[in-house]
């Protein structure tokens, strides 16, 4: 089976020989380039929501026949939180507001064992499908719950599905009106669900069009041939050889010396999980490739790269680019 890259083939289960040469020729030159460096700390993030939740299956189920389904959430939760605390690192779990009301005990685990929680906002819908008085509403609504449940300030969030977009960029007033101070919902690629290309490729500041600053870390992506690949995780983790998503997190992150963005989901290391009837080819692909290959890659992945949470991440990086909500609208690529 073969998946696209932003237009490179690749295979989907084993990379050809002779990019498993160059990439390991990379991998020398990488390995001696920063001997002598000292590697930053990449933000481990986890969204927790269950299998149900995901854009990819909401033409088939609605909000609300989501308590019709058997949760899975919990349990692939805890799962990752021993995986993390066995190898005694920290990392930010943004937590959907859905699943705060519904499993409160969860969110205090995640908080008592040390780690950071964000917001997912409410019911992970995609943004630029809402309006903003729905969006503001759903995102206070969930920035509350959390706060109650851990009882400390939640001031990062995260989209549904990475769903600010150019056509959604008022979002983060909102979000700076309710009082976040970061964000990490802007993938700099192009997708057929979100992205905005062009953007920065690391941490920058938005100035708001009320004036406020919000710090946005982008998701980690890779220049190869002059295309920016994803790199950060979730789909892209299960689908590439896993020589290939260390290769493009080394390059994203500049031989180590730059920060960078893991993220996954708790249902991706959950081969058991039901399948949903009647959805689409694309989607079960998407979502079902390589469930079972997904937890032994991110052992592997924790130990070839030093983690820690958003916070900690964000305190490495720095950071001197600074943009409008106007800079972001413009297609820098299409000018």
């Amino acid at each position: 089976m073969r998946a696209s890259l932003n237009g490179i083939a690749l295979t989907t289960q084993y990379a050809e020989p002779k990019l498993l040469s160059t990439l390991h020729m990379s991998h020398i030159q990488s390995t001696q380039t920063t001997a002598a460096q000292t590697k930053v700390t990449h933000a481990m993030t986890v969204d927790v929501e269950d299998y149900y939740h995901v854009a990819a299956f909401a033409n088939v189920i609605k909000p609300n026949e989501w308590n019709n389904w058997p949760s899975r959430v919990e349990a692939n939760t805890h799962r990752l939180l021993q995986l993390f605390d066995d190898a005694n690192i920290k990392i930010t779990f943004f937590v959907l507001g859905w699943v705060a009301d519904h499993y409160p005990e969860l969110v205090k685990t995640i908080r008592a064992q040390g780690h950071e929680i964000a917001s997912h906002g409410y019911s992970h819908q995609l943004i630029y499908k809402q309006n903003p008085d729905i969006f503001r509403a759903e995102t206070a609504k969930s920035k509350t719950i959390l706060e109650d449940l851990a009882q400390t300030p939640i001031t990062g969030y995260r989209a549904a599905s990475y769903s600010i977009t150019r056509k959604s960029l008022w979002a983060l007033d909102i979000l700076a009106e309710l009082g976040f101070t970061w964000d990490s919902s802007i993938f700099p690629t192009r997708h057929d669900n979100y992205g905005i290309p062009g953007s920065p490729e690391e941490p920058y500041r938005i100035i708001t069009n009320s004036g406020a600053s919000l710090l946005e870390f982008p998701l980690t992506t890779a220049k190869v041939l002059g295309q920016s690949v994803p790199a950060a995780g979730g789909g892209y983790f299960r689908q590439y050889p896993y020589a290939l998503s260390k290769w493009l997190f080394e390059r994203a992150s500049l031989n180590q010396t730059k920060p960078q963005i893991f993220y996954l989901h708790p249902w991706e290391i959950d081969p058991e999980q039901p399948r949903i009837p009647n959805a689409s080819w694309f989607s079960n692909f998407r979502h079902y490739t390589n469930l079972h290959r997904c937890l032994p890659r991110l052992e592997r992945m924790i130990a070839d790269f030093q983690f820690g949470t958003m916070s900690e991440s964000i305190g490495s990086a720095q950071i001197t680019k600074e943009l409008s909500i106007h800079d972001l609208a413009i297609d820098l690529n299409h000018k």
